[in-house]
């Protein structure tokens, strides 16, 4: 004879469990508040400390423009910035384009792993190690002269790993019954990839080429051994807090401009590929 089965209701958890999750929960929103604490709160000291009498002493009071005053009397900044901004542009354009290349090639690629792990190895090698090997080859073993252009050799090794992943998260999960779908239509393969690949990649290519960019504008240890006679921004920087004192001020002005530059244009960048994407 068959007998009906009982539909029982799910059973509570436990006190010890329930107090448990809410002790992780506790934890990982004081840790979340922490951590957004501790990367914009020294932002937001700099840009105060910018406008400050005394900056080196760490007192934000009595304010002053006097710094940024100093900053547009002294000129020496600017063929550093530019060069550093012209370099930053040239390698997030190599990036986007290698990484969109290789990430549209790997997902189905044979020993797609193997050689995933040699593109992403300079993630892992340090900065000076890197640019002292680079520079043992460039020069004392091939004797060319080193510029602008070893620079951005430099650069876009350390930055096209991380374009790589970027694209990567996007072609992995590539529906290519797509692009066999419009090969069956009879549509070409430049086509296709305007018309169905690039609009699906764009955040990803664009996420790469923000990422070169960025490390680009702010690499220092690769660009000491490759820079030649050229001076970027960042050397800059590092040279003239680590000879003048006096300086100081002037680059914490200039630090805060490239901020309030920057920050507000990545934002938007990022609001129009991912937020309006994700709603659209």
């Amino acid at each position: 004879m068959n007998t009906l089965a009982v539909d029982r209701p799910p059973a509570r958890r436990s006190g010890t469990q329930v107090g448990d999750w809410k002790i992780w929960t506790f934890l990982a929103k004081w840790a979340g508040l922490l951590f957004i604490f501790l990367i914009y709160f020294p932002l937001a000291w700099l840009a105060l400390m910018s406008i400050s009498e005394r900056p080196l002493s760490g007192i934000p009071l009595p304010l002053t423009l006097d710094n940024y005053r100093a900053l547009v009397d002294d000129s020496r900044w600017v063929g550093p910035f530019t060069i550093s901004l012209v370099i930053a542009v040239f390698v997030g354009f190599l990036s986007a384009v290698a990484a969109t290349l290789v990430g549209r090639h790997l997902p189905n690629a044979r020993r797609s792993g193997l050689k995933l792990l040699l593109c992403v190895i300079p993630l892992f090698v340090p900065g000076m190690s890197m640019g002292a090997a680079l520079f043992i080859v460039f020069r004392a073993m091939l004797g060319l002269k080193l510029g602008y252009w070893s620079i951005v050799a430099g650069h876009f090794i350390w930055a096209f790993p991380f374009g790589l992943l970027v694209v990567l998260v996007l072609t992995s999960r590539f529906d290519h019954r797509l692009i066999e779908a419009a090969e069956d239509l009879g549509a070409s393969k430049l086509r296709t990839f305007f018309d169905i690949e690039l609009p699906i990649l764009r955040p990803g290519i664009v996420g790469a080429g923000l990422f070169g960019f960025l490390l680009s504008f702010s690499e220092v240890l690769r660009t000491i051994f490759l820079r030649g006679t050229s001076t970027t921004m960042p050397i800059y920087n590092w040279t003239m807090a680590a000879s003048q004192q006096s300086q100081v001020p002037i680059i914490f002005a200039l630090a805060t401009i490239i901020l309030l530059v920057t920050l507000p244009l990545l934002a938007g960048v990022f609001w129009v590929l991912y937020a309006r994407l994700d709603k659209s």
